[in-house]
């Protein structure tokens, strides 16, 4: 059941996916937090759809330093919040045609520079590591230290974390207007009224919608679809096989379980914030892009699904305060990388808010690139 929210707050986070869980656990012990959703769960969309995984090269070279320095709480987070890590064994090959071997060589190269452990690989050595690769599909680099997230376990997580400290999660509750008042705002929801003295934007695909709610200009949050399906095999694939992702970006897949594998035509559909559905064309065009790469017939699509990833206009992730309104904060914008970088992202924003300051990898982290500042 939804309780009536209490009247008054230091910070209220929009939002309740994996964006403002995080953030709600990290600020709760040192601020009082509420954590609204309008939705009737938290992380009904992006976060509850999402086949993630923690992959230090994905989303460029701009996200890789959050990805790097969220590892460490990833797979080993303190004990008390939580007695096992989130991660799971998986590997992970970028994958290109011959004609695509130079495409790979500078994928391989770029991120070598960084220091990602990523090595290049060709020919009999990609072939061993998927069966049934048709011969053309020769060019590949291989990251060993690609985990799958264990999503629902992390968000669950954040959100325990949050209330333990006291933060309040109202569910089925809207931000429906918002007016500055004083040092602070008045703040209509879909379940009551609330004055808080900080709003924090982490509504994902909702997040421009919710900033004009509060008389804020957009920063340019455009939500995409992304399409995902669980198919069944007609051969023996391996439940482990490494996470496989076209260096175009045409298509990734991975293992499930025996014979049977996750896919996606990395489809990117602009759309307005919805309830993303998956569409048969994009099924279909995931099924004749992964039969390009590998002799894998297809007996059955068990599962489909779509779900939306938000990007700002650079494609980089937007936290902090607002460019006009130091009292609204962005946590937004955070594409398909979401997950993988919230420990980072959380630490990193509850610091500028008046939380403990982050520490160790986390801390080294310039978060200028990131300040909506940037779009002035």
């Amino acid at each position: 059941m939804t309780a009536a929210p209490p009247s008054a707050t230091d910070v209220l986070i929009v939002g309740a996916g994996i964006a403002g869980a995080s953030l709600a656990a990290a600020l709760a012990p040192s601020r009082r937090v509420m954590l609204v959703e309008a939705e009737d769960v938290p992380g009904y969309h992006a976060t509850g759809r999402s086949a993630a995984f923690w992959h230090e090269s994905y989303g460029g070279a701009g996200v890789q330093p959050l990805t790097r320095a969220s590892l460490d709480m990833l797979d080993s987070p303190p004990p008390e919040f939580s007695d096992r890590g989130f991660l799971l064994p998986r590997g992970a090959l970028t994958l290109g045609q011959m004609s695509e071997s130079a495409a790979v060589d500078a994928f391989a190269t770029e991120f070598a520079a960084q220091g990602v452990d990523v090595v290049r690989m060709s020919g009999a050595a990609v072939a061993e590591r998927i069966p049934g690769l048709r011969p053309e599909w020769s060019e590949a680099a291989y990251e060993a230290a690609c985990r799958d997230i264990d999503v629902g376990a992390l968000h669950a997580a954040y959100l325990r974390a949050a209330k333990h400290a006291g933060a309040t999660l109202i569910t089925r509750a809207p931000l429906r207007r918002a007016r500055r008042v004083g040092g602070g705002w008045d703040v209509e929801l879909g379940g009551g009224q609330v004055r808080a003295a900080l709003i924090v934007n982490a509504a994902g695909a909702w997040a421009d919608e919710v900033a004009a709610a509060c008389g804020i200009a957009p920063v340019g949050i455009q939500p995409y679809r992304r399409t995902v399906m669980q198919v069944r095999l007609g051969v023996p694939v391996p439940a482990d096989l490494p996470l496989v992702v076209h260096v175009g970006g045409e298509f990734y897949f991975k293992g499930q379980s025996e014979g049977r594998v996750w896919l996606t035509p990395h489809d990117e559909t602009p759309t307005a914030p919805h309830d993303a559905a998956p569409e048969e064309f994009d099924v279909a065009l995931a099924i004749d892009r992964m039969q390009s790469v590998v002799d894998w017939p297809v007996v059955a699509v068990e599962r489909k699904w779509a779900g939306l990833r938000s990007f700002a206009p650079d494609r980089l992730p937007v936290f902090g305060a607002d460019r006009n309104e130091g009292a609204f904060i962005w946590c937004a914008g955070q594409g398909g990388f979401g997950i993988q970088t919230s420990p980072a992202i959380a630490a990193l924003l509850a610091a500028q808010l008046g939380a403990t300051p982050a520490a160790g990898a986390i801390a080294r982290i310039d978060p200028a690139p990131f300040a909506p500042s940037r779009f002035d």
